[in-house]
């Protein structure tokens, strides 16, 4: 059985969208993750070697965010996505990323999923 670490709400400014105005300045997103692993060495040793960093995980999406630039939030997503299975621990994976400042009285966002396998 594996476990899950989530890290929510997570606000990182860029320049995605495929409307030509969407690049001209940052503009935020807001991202929620969830990786499945297990995590049954950190429970038993309460070290962090045994775990996901999340601090790490979130200076990896914020930089992510800020330093490319796509039409679609599906691509932002993929790229999401390949970086956190960087990391063998990670077995699954979710991204959801919204994008808050776009429409007046609606938030779009998409969901995405992958599998290590």
């Amino acid at each position: 059985m594996l476990d899950t670490i989530e890290l929510n709400g997570i606000r990182a400014f860029g320049h995605h969208g495929a409307d030509p105005g969407e690049k001209v300045v940052a503009q935020p997103f807001d991202i929620d993750v969830a990786l499945e692993l297990d995590l049954s060495a950190a429970r038993r040793s309460d070290a962090l070697a045994d775990t996901l960093d999340y601090s790490t995980l979130h200076a990896t999406i914020v930089r992510l965010v800020g330093e490319r630039s796509y039409d679609l939030i599906e691509r932002l997503g993929a790229d999401l996505l390949e970086a956190i299975l960087a990391d063998p621990r990670v077995q699954r994976a979710r991204v959801r990323i919204a994008k808050p400042a776009l429409l007046a009285g609606a938030t779009p966002a998409v969901t995405l999923h992958a599998d290590r396998a």
